[in-house]
Parts: C-alpha cells; sequence; structure tokens
C-alpha cells in the first residue's frame, strides 16, 4: 500500500491499538503508539498523535491520559459495552440451548471483539463454565431472523415440523406436510425458543419450537389473527403454559404453605393475589393450561403445596394418579 494512503488510516489503526491494548489496568505510551502504527509502515511524530487523541475524543472515545513520572500514560476508559455486561452475554449464549455449539462460539468471539485483548481472557474462560446441552439444528440462528422478517411485513409463514424417533432421527410431522401460520411473537422459555402463531384454519393462538422448524419460507398471504393478539399479553402466556405444553385454560385454586411464597412469585408474578387462610397457608387462584407438566410441577412441591378447586382439576389429577398406580404399581388413596 501506496505511504499515503497508509497515513490517512493512521487514526483508525490508533483507534484499534488503544481498544485492543488497554483498558483501566493497561496503558500505552506515546512511544508505544508511534512503534506500533510503525508496523503499518506509518510515520507518526508525538505533535500528530496528540491531535489524533483529540479527535478520537471528540469523535466518542474515551481515551484517559494519567501522568505517572513525568510520562503520560494513555487508556480506554468507559466502552460500549463494561466487562460485567460482556460476560452476562457470553454466558447467556453459551447458556441458550436454541443456539448451537458453533454459532455459540462465533457469537462469542464477536462479543469478545468489545473487550480489550487482556479482558477477552476473562470472558474465555467463562465458556467453559459447564458442559450444555445444545440443539443440533444449525439453521435456527437463521429461522429466528426469518421470523422476525414475517413479522415485520406482516406475512404469513410456511414450514415443516419434526420430532425426535427413538433412532434419535428427524421424522417430520403431518407426513412432511407444510404448516402455515400467522407469526405474531417470539418466546424464550426453558432456555428454548417458541414461536406464537396464529392458525386461521383452526382459529387459535398455537406455539412451536423454533429449533424444530425447517425450510421456513415467507409467503404472499397477510397476517391473520391481529384482534386476538391485540391485546395479547406475552407474559401472562407464558405463565400460564408448563414447559409450553398445552392444555385447557382455567383458574385453578392452590393451597401453599407460606415458605412457598417465593416459588408462586416467581413462577406467577408479584401481582399474584395472595389469600391468607391461617397463620401457616395462602391460597392462590392463577389461570393457566391444565396439563400433565402443570399437575407435576405442583406435584413437585411436596406436601406444602395443594390443588383444591375446581373439580374438573381435581378429577384429572385423579386420573394422573390412577396412571401413575397403574404404570408403577403403587397402592394409593384417591386424592380429595
Amino acid at each position: 500500500m501506496a505511504e499515503g494512503n497508509t497515513q490517512k488510516l493512521k487514526i483508525l489503526y490508533l483507534m484499534k491499538y488503544l481498544l485492543e491494548k488497554t483498558d483501566e489496568t493497561h496503558s500505552v505510551t506515546i512511544q508505544n503508539m508511534i512503534e506500533e502504527l510503525g508496523r503499518y509502515g506509518i510515520r507518526a511524530e508525538r505533535k500528530s498523535l496528540y491531535n489524533d487523541i483529540e479527535n478520537l475524543k471528540l469523535f466518542g472515545i474515551d481515551v484517559i491520559g494519567i501522568k505517572e513520572n513525568r510520562t503520560f500514560n494513555y487508556h480506554v476508559g468507559n466502552r460500549t459495552f463494561e466487562l460485567a455486561e460482556l460476560k452476562l452475554l457470553v454466558d447467556s449464549v453459551q447458556s441458550a440451548k436454541f443456539i448451537t455449539e458453533k454459532k455459540s462460539n462465533e457469537l462469542i468471539k464477536k462479543i469478545e471483539s468489545f473487550a480489550s485483548e487482556y479482558e477477552r481472557k476473562q470472558l474465555h474462560r467463562q465458556v467453559y463454565i459447564s458442559e450444555r446441552i445444545k440443539t443440533e439444528n444449525e439453521s435456527i440462528y437463521y429461522n429466528v431472523d426469518q421470523i422476525h422478517a414475517a413479522i415485520g411485513e406482516n406475512m404469513q409463514i410456511t414450514f415443516q415440523y419434526f420430532n425426535w424417533d427413538v433412532n434419535k432421527k428427524q421424522v417430520l410431522r403431518k407426513d412432511g406436510a407444510l404448516y402455515q401460520v400467522s407469526p405474531w411473537a417470539l418466546s424464550w422459555d426453558d432456555e428454548n425458543y417458541y414461536l406464537v402463531a396464529f392458525d386461521d384454519k383452526e382459529d387459535k393462538i398455537k406455539h412451536f419450537r423454533v429449533d424444530k422448524m425447517l425450510h421456513i419460507e415467507m409467503t404472499r398471504d397477510r397476517r391473520k389473527g391481529a384482534s386476538v393478539f391485540r391485546s395479547f399479553d406475552m407474559g401472562a402466556y407464558a405463565k400460564k403454559m408448563f414447559g409450553m405444553f398445552d392444555g385447557e385454560e382455567e383458574y385453578v385454586q392452590i393451597k401453599c404453605e407460606n415458605y412457598l411464597a417465593g416459588v408462586i412469585i416467581d413462577r406467577f408474578g408479584k401481582d399474584v393475589a395472595f389469600i391468607k387462610t391461617d397463620a401457616d397457608h395462602f391460597n392462590v387462584n392463577v389461570k393457566v393450561a391444565v396439563s400433565r407438566q402443570f399437575i407435576s410441577w405442583v406435584m413437585a412441591l411436596g406436601e406444602g403445596a395443594k390443588i383444591i378447586g375446581p373439580e374438573s382439576v381435581l378429577e384429572k389429577i385423579n386420573e394422573e394418579v390412577t396412571r401413575m398406580v397403574r404404570q408403577y404399581g403403587v397402592k394409593r388413596r384417591r386424592y380429595q
């Protein structure tokens, strides 16, 4: 590259050097900058570097100069992301089951680019905190983008949907026939991404695991279900679903011991009403999709929680207990 062209890039190489080689505990001097720019064939004088540093400050780079023993040491202070924020992002990407291992590593490298090379070592160590189960569907990253695009364009989408069989092979549902729905929202529940959509053929809201969706394509049909989603509350919908398993929506009364207050708040939010029944117990009335997963969730709370109504839900519990007795051969007493 001609010398004139490299000189034009001087301030860019200087910015790159400061962002990569400095942070609150690592600084460089003007002489260090001169030597670094020399590696790119760029001549730099002290006076011009002082001007470059001032221009970088005007541009928004927080270059801080501190005088120590008659020498100024420079480092970048505030950045787009603090180290604690980058650690949070790295851990979120690594934890997400719906992102493949390959894509997780690619995203983490991009996140690391916001830190100095010294801070990157701390982020790199976080990658190995624990082994996580990751999806094998490499296309999920682009599935999410395609769904967002369809929502933005107000269009329906088609896709194929699969389950896993006992041989760990993908088996297309509906014999490979295309699903066609109106996408309205994406939800992250239990470390999985779900599409929440409207099926106008069945006139109901449905959800689909995004990592089990294949060959998503935007159609020329406009979305339907606007009236349904006008008052739709994604947070309320997620609270009603347990493991995103569907079921008949009902208000269920649960009697709880006081020590379970935090568990109920974590699941249903602080707005749920606690009705104190005595010094040790309270009742809650919550709207949920009554499924086996919901019943199992309450049972897992042990003797501290008991569903007390309505009768239709108590019948479902007895059916579930009967099934478990039949399956495991344990004598039981009727739930009441």
